[in-house]
């Protein structure tokens, strides 16, 4: 936490902070030491009292222990009941617990001397059943004087258990889930990670194992890991697929309700109108940073052939590659349009996003699968060479061969002239000596001749060798 100042004997000695973001935590406020009759030195603060839940979800997304705080008990009063009234009084009093205590349901539990039954946690724990005996807790109270303004009590900062240790979160090794050292721990950085990859249709096994190399790094490999963490990827996978978006009769005003409900995923939106193509970016937490660790200096990749032929609007994947060279999803983009104004605000809208967490972000290359793509949004903001994926050129030429071409014989010579111009990029040969010479030889195929000329030259230029590259 922040630095502390001397005791203070009055909250009306406590100045109000309120610091900027949609979230903040401990970290961000300066405490102060409170003594009364009632709190010995706590370490204290003063808030406005609509910044209350900001300061609570700014807690539970705490990277060292991530958790979720529950109301632990409460109280409240009318105003008008008090005659005398403190500095410290309140209208509205709670005690907020980590999720993960304060009973140990891990070593056997016990059941506080308070209450003669156990709570049900099946909705409150961070995961259910995984009490850990934390015993970090806070209190808020919302001044009977002032009641703009929260006092936020911190009796016990630390995750740790009454032994002092750390029970749960990355740094604790043995706690790692319900039946206590048996599940494997799942952070939100895990999470969201294995849920990118089943929206994007990864294969199972291939999920499962990105998902088990995130795992362990926090415990150990055994079977009953192993078998634990496959069970919770085919659960995910479930509910995913089982899931319905749809919020609304209305498509439009049920993806605004869907952009509403998640806006820290949604980078970019505009809606359909009469002037306006619908177009809205997707990118999660764990998206934009993997794509500033890989991205950087690096290549990025755009592929947008995915579900064309399924959905009535085309997606978008963005790509970086990792230290093994596979690829990562890293930002959706949802649209039917092309044209360079609405590819220019998204692509602003995401590198702008890019450059509030690291202005020095550059990629070393864009590699692009559609040859209809606007060149340039690319270069005014990325000022990075373009290059072709050559297997998606291929296919794309084959496929126009077969349509255009119907002499199977003529349709393997064309493809053999267009792999021989290709591959001389390399080699001291003129490219565009072999791109007159097929000209010539396939002159009588008009339609595809045509087709070639009128599309692939105009985009690439006379000079298109030296402007762009061909990536395999």
């Amino acid at each position: 936490m922040g630095p502390e100042t001397e005791v203070v004997e009055s909250v009306s000695d406590i100045p109000v902070q309120d610091p900027p973001g949609e979230e903040f935590s401990a970290a961000d406020l300066v405490w102060a030491k409170y003594a009364s009759s009632e709190h010995q030195r706590d370490d204290v603060a003063l808030i406005p009292y609509e910044r209350m839940e900001a300061f609570i979800a700014g807690e539970c997304n705490n990277p060292e222990c991530p958790t979720r705080f529950h109301i632990e008990r409460g109280r409240k009063r009318e105003r008008g009941t008090l005659r005398e009234v403190r500095s410290d009084d309140y209208l509205l009093y709670r005690m907020y617990w980590c999720s993960f205590g304060p009973e140990n349901y891990g070593e056997g539990g016990t059941i506080l001397p308070s209450r003669k039954y156990r709570l049900n946690t099946r909705n409150r724990a961070a995961r259910p059943q995984s009490m850990r005996g934390c015993t970090c807790h806070f209190a808020i109270k919302r001044l009977y004087a002032r009641p703009s303004l929260v006092l936020i009590i911190y009796h016990e900062r630390r995750h740790v258990n009454k032994s002092g240790f750390i029970c749960h979160g990355p740094l604790d090794r043995d706690a790692i889930g319900p039946g206590a050292r048996r599940v494997p721990y799942v952070g939100s950085e895990i999470q969201q990670q294995t849920m990118s990859l089943i929206y994007l249709g990864v294969p199972e096994e291939n999920i499962l194992q990105t998902h088990m190399e995130g795992i362990h790094r926090y415990c150990s490999s055994d079977a009953k890991v192993d078998s634990l963490a496959s069970q919770y990827v085919q659960k995910l996978g479930m509910i995913i697929k089982r899931s319905t978006h749809e919020l609304d009769l209305d498509d439009q005003a049920s993806i605004r309700m869907w952009v509403d409900r998640n806006k820290k995923s949604v980078f970019f939106y505009q809606d359909s109108t009469d002037t306006d193509a619908f177009v809205i970016g997707i990118q999660t937490e764990w998206q934009l940073q993997q794509m500033i660790r890989f991205g950087h200096q690096s290549l990025l990749a755009s592929h947008c052939s995915f579900g064309v032929s399924k959905l009535k609007y085309p997606l978008h994947t963005l790509l970086v590659f990792d230290s093994r060279q596979q690829a990562l999803p890293v930002a959706w983009i949802i649209t039917r349009s092309v044209t360079k104004q609405d590819t220019l605000r998204w692509m602003k809208a995401l590198t702008e996003r890019i450059y509030s967490v690291d202005s020095t972000w550059r990629i070393g290359g864009f590699v692009i699968d559609d040859p209809a793509s606007e060149l340039d949004p690319i270069r005014e903001m990325f000022s990075c060479p373009i290059l072709f994926s050559l297997w998606h050129i291929r296919r794309t030429w084959l496929k126009n061969v077969i349509k255009k071409c119907s002499n199977r014989e003529v349709q393997q010579e064309i493809f053999m002239q267009l792999g021989k111009l290709v591959y001389s990029v390399w080699s001291e040969k003129n490219p565009m000596a072999g791109l007159e010479k097929m000209f010539q030889d396939f002159i009588d195929q008009t339609t595809f001749i045509q087709y070639f000329k009128s599309f692939w030259v105009p985009k690439l230029g006379k000079n298109f060798m030296q402007q762009f590259q061909f990536m395999h």
